[in-house]
């Protein structure tokens, strides 16, 4: 607070517009950051102007925020790739060395210090691909929920679709929180918009017997997507959208968006050997095999409890096959999607045996059940 009754403090201003794109308490930071080039004098290295601001001048000049929230507003920041960060964490150094995130034009006259030695400077954040597993960060999950009261599921929700959407476009970014937080956000806004016609008709409960269009399928055929790959998928999609409780209003182009995104997986990170082997006796899946069954919300304990069988089975066949990830990926599949098949019987028929309930595990015989080797063809 001022110490004069007379004058008051200092105002802060921010732009709303910038408050939109990168978050409130960024853009206040970033604002109050970028004022202080017009009172100080900055050094400019390696064509950036860098200035040197103390840890308790900001406390003074910003007392709604502590040392840790100006630590985690300047990483916000830096993350989104607006600013340049060259000192230690806030909540452990007296002083926040920075530069705003864009080079001096060559027509700008340099500031005229004496350059002191400096640490050598980082090497501005270079443009990527979007990877597979990118997911954004707990502070635009809590920023999202803040400014926008934006759930963390809805956010969470969108991610499958965001990283398919980015990867088909093969372009490279350096803030693709940035990007993710306007997709979330205008997703939310468009929901919002039609609240009220999903308030009147609800959403449809998802039939344990859908199957996608032939259209879908033909789209997904011309992809190079094997049918068998296809037709394991489908189980476990209707599984993991009846458990939610919700159907997506555009199933075929969710199912077409799940699949691709899930074989562009299985084909660049199985390992596929030309030459065929036998199985070994402590032979284990791939982490990758784990991250494709997480993708398609298959429990891991269950996966686990499936492979001393499957070890069993093929050291007795005796057979050599070139890539034993698929395998155990096919038999994962087929296993989960026959016990979600025998829940939706029993289910169905509210736990009563009955002369057409075949499907159930005591209709059959342990002799059927230790023969069934199906998943391996």
């Amino acid at each position: 607070m001022s110490e004069s009754s007379f004058v008051p403090e200092r105002q802060l201003v921010f732009s709303p517009g910038l408050a939109a794109t990168i978050g409130l308490e960024e853009a206040i930071l970033l604002q109050h950051l970028q004022a202080l080039f017009e009172h100080r004098e900055a050094q400019l290295r390696d064509n950036f102007a860098w200035l040197r601001v103390e840890r308790n001048f900001l406390l003074h000049t910003l007392p709604f925020w502590n040392a840790v929230d100006l630590h985690r507003i300047t990483r916000s920041l830096v993350d989104k790739g607006v600013i340049l960060v060259e000192s230690p964490p806030l909540h452990s150094s007296e002083h926040l060395l920075f530069a705003i995130n864009e080079p001096v034009q060559s027509g700008r006259a340099a500031p005229e210090a004496t350059p002191t030695p400096q640490p050598a400077s980082p090497s501005r954040r270079s443009a990527s691909l979007l990877p597979v597993h990118w997911a954004p960060s707990e502070d635009l999950l809590q920023l999202l929920a803040l400014n926008h009261n934006i759930p963390r599921q809805f956010a969470l929700d969108q991610l499958e679709d965001f990283i398919f959407y980015w990867r088909e476009r093969g372009e490279t970014s350096h803030a693709w929180e940035n990007k993710f937080r306007q997709h979330v956000v205008s997703n939310w806004r468009r929901q919002q918009s039609q609240g009220s016609t999903f308030a009147v008709q609800g959403p449809m409960p998802l039939d344990a017997n859908w199957r996608p269009s032939d259209d879908a399928m033909e789209i997904m055929a011309r992809s190079g997507i094997a049918a068998d790959f296809i037709e394991q998928a489908i189980p476990e999609f209707i599984l993991y959208w009846r458990e939610r409780g919700t159907t997506p209003k555009e199933l075929n182009s969710k199912f077409i968006q799940h699949i691709r995104i899930q074989w562009a997986r299985f084909s660049s990170s199985l390992e596929h050997s030309t030459e065929p082997k036998r199985i070994v006796d402590h032979w284990q899946p791939s982490s990758d095999v784990y991250d494709i069954l997480r993708m398609s919300h298959i429990d891991l304990e269950f996966a686990r409890s499936l492979l001393p069988e499957f070890i069993v089975y093929w050291k007795d066949s005796n057979q050599a096959h070139t890539s034993w990830n698929s395998k155990f990926l096919q038999h994962v599949k087929y296993h989960w999607a026959k016990r979600h098949q025998l829940q939706q019987t029993d289910t169905s028929h509210g736990g009563q045996q009955g002369t057409h309930s075949t499907g159930r595990t005591r209709d059959r015989s342990l002799e059927d059940d230790l023969t069934d080797t199906s998943w391996a063809n």
